[in-house]
């Protein structure tokens, strides 16, 4: 096992197996469903040889390893227990529908791309073979390997039902029956069928995606209340004949004409959008900003769309133009990088991320170089949007989801302008990243003056700090000593607590409001300089839904050190059973060398209570 050593110290620093849930990958990252996520030790798991990032969100959390993910979850299944994507038991604990829904859309898609990429790609080839005269489109070797791209669309219900499944602890084979039964010839796209004397509408399923997505979900509560009603000794030969036999004919009167609704309203949706803002709006956007769907692990979510599109339209009029441009653009913004740097370090960090981005992995570009110096999100808008625009207002249209390498795609039936228009879209969107990239330059070779910092000398060099005051009055308490994990941990920032003895909180530092909970618990706010500083009132507080709470400011407001920035009522606070200490904690410590909170036991307000070493 080429990656035992790896999985295993994962499994620890994510909580051990008995944290774990579930394990899931889409191409480049692991998404685990995890029992306590304070549990998992997200900054030891960033400092992972293999790990590129982690992301946290509603969804998942999502550990960002690169291509290789394919060849580690197998081995980390191994050593969990798991075969293929089947799930720990639950802790009892009921999610959310919507966090659920999100969940599963996102897992379930990540195994779908793997054949529609291959397929999408083989069209292109094809298409150059074709182009070159080599073989013609009727030729029978042309043709016995385009069945493999036909068959992956018209068998995309058979694809989706599998993978669907497997998140939904569904019966694989009893969700592919349903799949095949809906694609038989006696089926779909079959007019004047009724079932019992009820008429059912003329569906085609070949092709479609939401019809089985909806069918796959009512089997698992078919299969749940039969196994609440049916007796245990009856349930292994007649469940799955009682499953089949209900959700087949649900599927026909009401999945399979909802499905196509739904299908037929995203389409009226982006032709609306098309028709009142110019579909290039889209494209642009999309261009411009998927690095930062893809950071927050929001990528996936757009699949269903364009599935919809190339099953109903056969084109994608949006999606696949846009993410093959801000792709081309990521690996612009990184070469422009390449270039820009000087550091022989850094070339190697950005010539293998730009190779990456250009195969058509942008993770490790995103999570490795944009994450760390920001500005090549804004290279991608410039660079990407301008792309996107272009094609956009030229109408280009995507005939397979492929990737960079899959343009001659593109030409679809002889559309040779198509092709041409999206060729220059993607030099555009490459050119305009990588000068966009250059002149914005990277951070860390200029040098930031810090107007407020002091200058402190030691026996290496010189080196810079900023003060930051105590927001209120109150006793020191060890940020390990806070009664919340996700603060005692630091995995939100070095800082401290302050048991308070007044009710104003002062703001600690000239700078921006950038965030203000609309309970008014917690604030944010930015330096000039970068520093982000986030003041917590109380431990759960978030509760009281603003009870005992008032806010001076609004985000947005600039605030200077000394300027009363909330009042919180903290023997209300404290009357309702609620720990009232004020935490406060740099929340980008990773961009400094360190942050040195006070030792003093007690702190008065204005007095300084962290140091930021620059």
């Amino acid at each position: 096992m080429e990656y035992k050593e790896f999985c295993e110290q994962l499994i620890e620093l994510v909580g051990g197996k008995e944290n774990i849930q579930s394990v899931t990958n889409c191409m480049t990252r692991l998404r685990f469903k995890l029992k306590d996520r304070d549990a998992a030790k997200t900054e030891e798991i960033k400092e992972l040889t293999d790990v590129i990032d982690v992301v946290s969100n509603e969804v998942a959390y999502q550990v960002i390893i690169g291509t290789q993910v394919q060849e580690i979850r197998p081995e980390m299944n191994q050593i969990l227990g798991l075969t293929g994507e089947n799930k720990q038991s639950e802790t009892g604990e009921k999610e959310k529908f919507v966090t659920m829904a999100l969940r599963v859309l996102s897992e379930s898609m990540g195994p779908i791309l793997i054949p529609i990429m291959a397929a999408g790609l083989l069209a292109g080839i094809l298409s150059l073979i074709s182009l070159t005269g080599l073989v013609s489109a009727e030729d029978s070797t042309y043709m016995i390997l385009d069945s493999i791209r036909q068959a992956v669309f018209f068998f995309l219900p058979v694809l989706i039902a599998i993978s669907f499944a497997r998140n939904l602890d569904v019966n694989e084979y009893l969700a592919v029956t349903i799949a095949l039964t809906l694609l038989s010839e006696t089926i779909n796209g079959v007019k004047g069928l009724d079932f019992l004397g009820l008429k059912l509408p003329e569906t085609t399923y070949s092709n479609s995606f939401f019809p089985i997505i909806l069918s796959i979900i009512f089997m698992k509560y078919v299969g749940k209340a039969l196994e609440k009603v049916m007796p245990k000794a009856l349930q292994y030969f007649f469940n799955p004949v009682l499953i089949l036999i209900i959700t087949l004919p649900i599927t026909l009167i009401l999945f399979g004409p909802l499905g196509t609704y739904i299908g037929e309203g995203l389409n009226f949706v982006f032709d609306f959008v098309g028709n009142t803002f110019g579909s290039w709006s889209v494209v642009m956007l999309y261009a411009a900003l998927q690095p930062f769907l893809i950071t927050i692990g929001a990528g996936n979510f757009i699949i269903p769309i364009f599935m919809n599109s190339y099953a109903t339209l056969g084109y994608d009029p949006v999606f696949t133009v846009a993410w093959i441009i801000s792709d081309i653009a990521v690996c612009g913004a990184v070469l422009g990088y390449f270039f820009r740097s000087k550091d022989q370090k850094q070339k190697q960090l950005f010539a293998i991320t730009a190779f990456s981005a250009l195969m058509g992995v942008t993770e490790p570009a995103i999570y490795g170089v944009f994450v760390k110096y920001r500005r090549p999100y804004l290279a991608v808008i410039i660079g990407g949007g301008l792309g996107g625009l272009f094609a956009g207002l030229m109408k280009v249209i995507g005939y397979a989801p492929v990737s960079l390498f899959g343009l001659a795609s593109f030409i679809g039936q002889n559309n040779y302008q198509n092709f041409y228009m999206m060729i220059v879209a993607v030099i555009i969107g490459f050119v305009g990243a990588s000068i966009a990239a250059f002149i914005l330059g990277i951070p860390n070779e200029e040098k930031v003056k810090e107007k407020s910092a002091v200058s402190v000398e030691t026996n290496e060099e010189a080196v810079t700090k900023l003060l930051v005051k105590a927001p209120i009055k109150g006793k020191n308490v060890v940020l390990s000593n806070v009664n919340d994990k996700a603060f005692a941990s630091s995995a939100l920032g070095k800082g401290l607590g302050i048991e308070p003895e007044e009710d104003l909180i002062y703001a600690p530092v000239n700078g921006e409001v950038v965030s203000l909970f609309p309970t008014k618990h917690a604030i944010g706010i930015k330096t000039e300089y970068g520093v982000e500083i986030l003041i917590h009132i109380g431990i759960n507080t978030v509760e009281l839904e603003g009870k005992y709470f008032e806010s001076f400011v609004k985000q947005g407001d600039q605030v200077a050190v000394g300027d009363p920035i909330l009042r919180a009522d903290m023997a209300g606070i404290r009357s309702e059973g609620y720990d009232p200490v004020v935490i406060t904690v740099i929340t980008n410590t990773a961009d400094y060398l360190d942050v040195l909170p006070s030792n003093d036991s007690s702190l008065s307000s204005q007095e300084d209570c962290l140091t930021v070493v620059v």
